[in-house]
């Protein structure tokens, strides 16, 4: 009887290419292909099942060993003086089928993480894609001042493109299936206080004329009132207030919200006050289809202005976050409410998770309320004394 020793089990000869372990009974499978060896637990006990998943088994590989698979690489770039640019590949591949889902900014993310994941594939058709390339990866980050951040999101997009390859028969398995993602630190978030926010919108509006700081107020002042992300505040029209119902669509425009749907919220009190000044502003009357604001980005003004008062220096994000802080406290920490304005679908979740700070004061706050032992007033019976009576 033919016999294998592979790890600590001893495999026994069971049929062509068919052996079965001593110590669990599970069937295996052992074979090769173009050189190299195929070894793979059938995961079963029965002979006649394990017959068919080997034939399975041996399809799957001789697909594989197309020409396709062969020849394919990870990455194929241009080549020449002209930019460096994507033009093929398994990379390539994927990322054209994934662009349907992907907003641009999402697709540039995930083209950067190729760009660095190349470097590791060079030379080495998609067949030939071992764990040791994904090891080489892992390493040469981890030795480099890259976030868990960056980590975790090109470890994602190479998990992807490989499932991409093994789903098409390019691949057998996925040898970055079991990579674990890496523990992200929580940011402390940087936001002004009122005080801070108006001096910062007087600042920006003083340096109109010089960088456009009438305009970039006017986009961080409805960031902050809204709650929008700047993409979506961007892509609002005047025919997305509705003034009489005291209410605004979010659409995001060509490129949609972050979750593609659209929301109606209500027009804050703040809000509705500030886009009727904006409104009166206007040199002539504006459409249903005219731009909301005139401007795409606040950044350079933005950073001019927190410079010159010692701020930090916030983001166009930092508003949306200053509009999510403010809404928790004056609807006394209701996150799930908070959190259908800004367009989660977790029920406040995320809300709660980021802001839990203010969690945390809420309930200590309501805590206090907790007193049972107070005086209680002349018409109500202590039942407890009462009984003993």
């Amino acid at each position: 009887m033919k016999a294998t020793q592979i790890v600590h089990h001893t495999l026994h000869y069971a049929g062509e290419n068919l052996y079965r372990s001593d110590s669990s009974g599970i069937y295996y499978a052992l074979f090769k292909r173009d050189g190299k060896q195929i070894r793979r637990s059938l995961k079963t006990k029965d002979k006649e099942l394990a017959r068919r998943k080997l034939a399975e088994l041996r399809r799957q590989v001789n697909r594989i060993t197309g020409d396709d698979a062969g020849l394919l690489p990870f990455a194929e770039y241009n080549k020449g003086k002209q930019k460096r640019k994507l033009i093929g590949g398994l990379a390539k591949r994927w990322l054209d089928v994934s662009a349907a889902t992907l907003k641009p900014r999402s697709r540039q993310r995930r083209e950067t993480a190729i760009n660095q994941l190349a470097p590791f594939f060079r030379g080495v058709t998609v067949h030939n894609i071992r764990r040791r390339e994904v090891e080489n990866w892992v390493k040469a980050h981890h030795d480099s001042d890259r976030s868990a951040r960056d980590f975790n999101i090109t470890r994602d997009t190479l998990r992807m493109i490989l499932d991409y390859a093994v789903e098409h028969g390019l691949l057998l398995d996925n040898p970055a299936r079991t990579l674990k993602r890496r523990k992200e630190g929580k940011k402390a978030l940087l936001i002004p206080n009122m005080d801070q926010f108006r001096a910062l919108l007087a600042q920006m509006r003083s340096a109109d004329g010089k960088r456009d700081g009438r305009r970039s107020a006017d986009l961080v002042e409805f960031l902050a009132l809204s709650g929008c992300r700047i993409g979506e505040a961007t892509a609002m029209k005047w025919g997305d207030v509705n003034f009489k119902l005291k209410a605004f669509t979010i659409t995001g425009g060509e490129d949609g919200t972050k979750n593609h749907e659209a929301r109606t919220v209500p027009l804050f009190p703040s809000l509705e006050a500030f886009l009727l000044r904006l409104r009166d502003s206007l040199p002539e009357r504006a459409d249903r289809d005219t731009p909301l604001l005139t401007i795409k980005s606040a950044r350079k003004c933005l950073d001019n202005a927190c410079r010159e008062l010692g701020l930090p220096s916030y983001s166009h994000h930092t508003f949306r976050h200053f509009f999510c802080s403010n809404a928790i406290e004056k609807t006394g920490g209701h996150f799930k409410t908070v959190a259908a304005w800004l367009g989660h679908k977790d029920g406040g979740v995320l809300v709660a998770r980021t802001y839990g700070h203010l969690r945390d004061e809420f309930s200590t706050a309501l805590a206090q309320r907790m007193v049972f032992d107070e005086a209680q007033p002349d018409n109500v019976i202590n039942l407890r004394h009462a009984a003993n009576r």
